[in-house]
This record gives C-alpha cells, structure tokens and sequence, in this order.
C-alpha cells in the first residue's frame, strides 16, 4: 500500500457511459466525473473474459487520462463488463435477434459476470487494477417472456444480454458474489484499488 498523501484533494473520473455505474458511485456517495473514452471496443482481442474485461477497462482508463490536464487529485477509473458463458466471451449483443439466441441458451443456466477495474493517478503515475467475478444463475424463462424482454431494449444495452438492477433482474434466480459487480462496478474493489495506490475511499465522499 502507498502513503497517503493528506494535502491533496482527491476527484474520481469515470471513463464510461454507463449511468448505471455512475449511480452504484453516487448511492456510495461518490460525485464521479464522467468522461467517456469513445474507444473502439472491437479492437481487444483476447481468448477468455478476465483479459477481455480488464483490457478494455485499461484501455478506457488510460485513454481518458492522456486526454485531461494534469491534476495530482485526479483519479480515473476504466470498468468493462463481459459475460463468461459455456465457453464463450460475451460482451454486448449486436441486435434482437442475437439477444434472443442468447436468452434462449443461457435460460436455466449459470454464467460468470467479469467486470474488469482499472485505476490511474493522472499525475502520479501509480496504477491498480483487478477483475471482479460473480456467477450468475438464471432464470428458466420462457419463449414470450425472452421476446418481450428483448422487445423492451433493455438486453440490446448491456453485457451478456440482462441487467442486475433492471427488468433482467426478475430474471435472475440469484448470484454468487457482489452484486454491484454485476451491475458494472464493485465497489468493495475500488476501495481495495485506492488503498494499493494510497488514498483511503473515505476521501473521495462528497463533504
């Protein structure tokens, strides 16, 4: 763990789009800055979900940082979200009709949820990162229940086709691990990434 540094006053800058974990942040008490990388998430290639997940966190993350002005308290945060599932590295369906097939695989079934997280001192240089991984166990849901799931647009959105925090959450039997996690951000592992790099999460809460 790094000393920590008292006289600097410490910002978070999350590097996704994601309003879901913006919220997982605010409800922590944390006023993150959102600034979205725009990175091509095509471009990573990796055989299985923990190096997918914590390559794009990386590469968001570190985009994101070379783009802003120097800043000692500045702190940015990469997360990408994948779903480990019979093999297969699933990240965002590309249409209905694959967010069907997928629902209709994984239905009665479990998968492993990687959100790979990955932290940067914009100044300091210091980096930290990890992936968490929760199992998921889904739902036996049926034919008319998938079709009006994805007609909702919701799984189009999202890794692995389903949310923890929204309509998909019905369809889910239950999980084994944190659930922030598969929402997009566990905040359980931010804290341990801050401490490895010196700054306590207590000093990120807005006053």
């Amino acid at each position: 763990m790094q000393s920590v540094q008292t006289d600097i006053v410490y910002r978070l800058v999350l590097a996704s789009a994601s309003p879901a974990r913006r919220a997982l942040l605010t409800g922590a008490g944390i006023d993150a800055e959102v600034v979205v990388s725009g990175v091509d998430e095509s471009a990573v290639e990796a055989d299985d979900a923990y190096s997918t997940s914590l390559a794009l966190a990386r590469m968001k993350a570190r985009t994101v940082a070379a783009a802003l002005p120097a800043d000692p308290g500045a702190l940015v945060l990469g997360c990408d979200s994948v779903l480990a599932f019979e093999g297969e590295v699933l990240g965002k369906p590309a249409d209905a009709q694959e967010a069907a097939e997928r629902w209709l695989a994984m239905r009665g079934k479990s998968g492993v949820l990687h959100t790979g997280h990955h932290l940067t001192g914009l100044v300091s240089g210091l980096q930290a990162e990890a992936v968490g991984m929760t199992t998921v166990h889904f739902a036996d849901v049926s034919d008319a229940e998938i079709e009006a799931y994805v007609a909702s647009g919701e799984p189009l959105h999202v890794a692995g086709a389903f949310t923890l925090d929204g309509r998909g959450g019905a369809f889910v039997e239950r999980i084994e691990g944190d659930p922030g996690n598969v929402i997009g951000l566990s905040l359980p592992l931010l804290r341990r990434l801050l401490a490895d790099m010196g700054v306590p999460i207590t000093s990120l809460w807005r006053r």
